[in-house]
């Protein structure tokens, strides 16, 4: 039977009272089979003399593991929390408070707001809506540039966002591999191929865009390279690059429909190779956020689903541009070398840049699923190169060659001990709201990174920029708290903060003034040096 759930103002229902010592009691009633997440309270008080710092004294909460956020402290049947004002409350006081709650059967509720206005004089208390200014102040940056700025405006950032996206490190390997095939093909050929290509970028951004909506519509926080998340998949994906790169190498010459169907999609000459070129550096490119493409993926997601898919197709007309501009252009095809041994060569060459991107799926998937699991995986890469040589060698190795690609898929599929929470760097801490807010109450300045291993952008700017001894200086100079948001897995209190944003992918950057309640800067994407210590310098002095 169908499962009917409570309505959340009819499962968590609060009540406030001002209390003759000055302290706010808060008292809330939980419906059986809810609770209310202990970790997911916050608490804003301002009177006619502005902000009041308030300590929220939480009763003792329950344990649980649960399949949201994992080990956690919950509610169950009733809160009853005190709240004390850091000073006298004077005139008319609002006391605004977020909360999220989820059912034992499985639903689990968006944050919810809710307000109170307190009448120090009388002691009466009453709901009230959401103060506008506050409203506004919550709305995610993100969110309200592309209202301002509409979907023209997004549609160009999205556009602007794929054509960069062709610079970033991880589309490189196949690109390189259309690249080869254009040496070589003739002018029509390379047109009809570049259009090919087009197609296979456009129409895997619209499958990887219609997933993403239609996960988010199901109560899924994910955002832009949640398929990276798994380990599955990342293995998969590393499996697929280890053949790739065997075959460009002439290790392993692959007949026959069915095992040629998985590697040289790609990496052959014809239509169909051109059109799966485009797919596979859709794939390989989730790892990168562009500039521009941040703030059109967040307004694209938090829109209907025919303005979304509008804002993808943008993008994926970028990344396809320069492809399909190269193969009608007349003096790119005039710039391009002969065709001649060198192209056996290069192709030989560009192998090892496939082979180095496995063995950093393979380190992804370590760091996701444990040591034990890198390790098996490797060996089912070691089982894969096997068959793809049994299946070459034809007669009735190929029944062992299918044999030994199924021992290789189980070698992917096991999954050791997960990692433990990694030790980070000096000064370095693990990302909260609660964190935040800690911080900025004494006075001390924030910066936030939200990364993850599989994400080559956030990668680079750590070793180049955030990992320096210039940058690591200036923030102890100024005494900034350096938190992480760590996505390498997924994360929906991460996920959630994010779309709070306006965004739907990494990296994201936030200083936090060191002054209670402050409203965070927020910094480019590609980082430099210069722009991170500017941004210190702006900080206001405490």
């Amino acid at each position: 039977m169908e499962q009917s759930f409570l309505p959340v103002e009819e499962a968590y229902v609060p009540a406030l009272a001002l209390q003759e010592e000055g302290t706010l009691r808060l008292y809330w009633q939980i419906a059986p089979d809810y609770y209310l997440y202990q970790h997911q309270f916050a608490f804003e008080l301002k009177d006619s003399r502005g902000d009041v710092p308030v300590d929220a004294r939480l009763p003792p909460a329950l344990e649980r593991t649960d399949e949201f956020f994992g080990d956690v402290s919950v509610y169950y049947d009733s809160a009853d929390i005190i709240l004390v004002p850091a000073r006298p409350l004077v005139g008319t006081a609002t006391l605004a408070v977020q909360s999220q709650g989820c059912a034992d059967a499985g639903l689990c509720y968006p944050p919810r707001d809710q307000a109170f206005r307190i009448d120090t004089a009388t002691g009466t208390v009453a709901a009230i809506a959401l103060p506008r200014p506050q409203q506004a102040a919550q709305q995610p940056a993100g969110a309200a540039t592309g209202e301002r700025q509409g979907l023209p405006a997004m549609l160009l950032f999205a556009t602007l966002g794929g054509l960069i996206l062709n610079l970033m490190p991880c589309v490189f390997p196949v690109l390189s591999l259309k690249a080869l095939g254009f040496a070589s093909a003739a002018p029509a050929q390379r047109r009809r191929h570049a259009w090919l290509y087009g197609a296979g970028v456009v129409l895997s951004f619209l499958v990887v865009a219609g997933a993403l909506i239609a996960l988010r519509g199901a109560g899924m926080a994910v955002g832009w390279g949640f398929q990276l998340q798994s380990p599955g998949f990342v293995i998969g994906l590393a499996y697929l690059f280890v053949a790739m790169g065997l075959s460009l190498s002439g290790l392993v010459h692959i007949g026959g429909r069915f095992m040629n169907l998985g590697n040289s999609l790609a990496s052959d000459g014809g239509d169909r190779g051109a059109f799966f070129t485009g797919a596979l550096a859709v794939v390989v490119a989730s790892p990168c956020t562009a500039p521009f493409m941040g703030t059109a993926l967040g307004f694209a997601l938090t829109q209907p689903a025919v303005i979304g898919l509008a804002v993808f197709t943008a993008l994926g007309a970028g990344m396809a541009a320069p492809m399909v501009l190269l193969g009608h252009s007349a003096l790119a095809r005039r710039l391009l070398p002969r065709p001649g041994a060198w192209m056996q060569r290069l192709q030989q060459a560009l192998a090892f840049p496939l082979y180095a991107t496995a063995l950093w799926l393979f380190w992804v998937a370590g760091r996701q699923a444990g040591v034990d699991t890198m390790a098996a995986a490797l060996g089912g890469a070691l089982l894969l190169a096997l068959a793809l040589w049994l299946w070459s060698t034809g007669g009735w190795r190929r029944g062992a060659a299918l044999l030994t690609l199924v021992a290789a898929v189980a070698a992917g599929s096991y999954r050791g001990t997960a990692p433990g929470e990694a030790a980070g760097s000096e000064g370095v801490a693990a990302w909260s709201e609660a964190a935040v807010r800690e911080a900025q109450a004494i006075g001390e300045p924030v910066f936030v990174d939200f990364t993850a291993d599989w994400c080559i952008t956030c990668l680079a700017n750590e070793r180049a920029v955030l990992q320096t001894n210039t940058i690591e200086a200036a923030f102890a100079e100024r005494g900034v708290r350096y938190l992480v948001a760590d996505w390498t897995n997924r994360d929906p209190v991460i996920a959630d903060f994010l779309a709070r944003q306006g965004r739907s992918g990494i990296p994201l950057y936030l200083l936090y003034p060191g002054r209670a309640g402050a409203a965070p800067v927020v910094l480019p994407q590609l980082l430099r040096k210069g722009t991170v210590l500017e941004a210190l310098e702006a900080l206001p002095s405490s």
